[in-house]
């Protein structure tokens, strides 16, 4: 995982250090305003890694209703981030932001979309585990370990998103 999570590093840190070195010699860098849906999707995301974190304490030898409904609402959040993700895509090309209006509207763009894949991959993740979590009766070393990694990568992706949000609408 911690290997993963280095190379999703070195993508970001690339595609930033491009963004920060094209934003202080640009002339034709136009900011594009927060989205409006940016915030409260952003606060979706968060919230999941809150839930994800209920459902880990609520496992314990036998797997609860309770930790059932944590995965279960852990990965609703995750889709329902990603489905406002494409609902914020959606609003910008309705208000004639293209990835290719310009340069801040392209590194939105390319880093959102970076990110919404590496978190749908977490989606597919949450996925797996909702369904062992169901199938089983009783917590096993295993649940707990996908669990643990599960939740690593997953926090990992709310704090890149985080940096990514500073980053773009910030960082001036």
């Amino acid at each position: 995982m911690w290997l993963g999570l280095a190379s999703i590093v070195m993508l970001f840190a690339g595609l930033s250090s491009a963004y920060i070195i094209r934003l202080g010699g640009s002339s034709d860098w136009t900011a594009i305003s927060i989205p409006g849906f940016l915030i409260p999707n952003s606060v979706i995301l968060l919230a999941s890694s809150v839930t994800l974190e209920m459902f880990r304490k609520k496992l314990t030898v036998a797997l609860t209703p309770q930790a059932r409904l944590w995965i279960g609402v852990t990965t609703l959040l995750g889709a329902a981030f990603l489905a406002g993700q494409i609902g914020i895509w959606r609003a910008l090309v309705a208000q004639g932001i293209y990835l290719s209006s310009n340069s801040h509207s392209s590194f939105f763009y390319l880093m959102t979309g970076a990110h919404a894949v590496h978190l749908a991959g977490g989606v597919i993740t949450l996925l797996v585990l909702a369904a062992m979590s169901w199938r089983q009766a009783y917590a096993t070393r295993g649940l707990r370990i996908l669990a643990d990694v599960t939740a690593i990568y997953w926090h990992f992706m709310d704090g890149l998103w985080i940096y990514l949000f500073v980053l773009l609408f910030f960082w001036r």
